[in-house]
């Protein structure tokens, strides 16, 4: 009975927020111009594998001191 009801409940609330929706334009809307492909790669992966790469060296590097001023 219980995952009945909670099936229930999730379905409406997936129909309820359906991206259906999205498609009325609220007032003052303004969306700008689409990202290509490159842009979008270079932005959702590219920035963040830089930064992941350069937190990571400055780790490295800062462990790498540590370890040769106590040897």
């Amino acid at each position: 009975m219980r995952a009945g009801v909670v099936t229930t409940g999730t379905a409406l609330m997936l129909l309820i927020s359906s991206p259906a929706f999205a498609l009325t334009r609220d007032d003052g809307d303004d969306p700008g111009s689409g990202l290509s492909v490159l842009q979008t790669l270079g932005l959702f992966v590219a920035i963040p594998l830089a930064l992941f790469g350069i937190i990571a060296g400055l780790v490295i590097v800062t462990d790498k001191s540590r370890k040769q001023q106590q040897g």
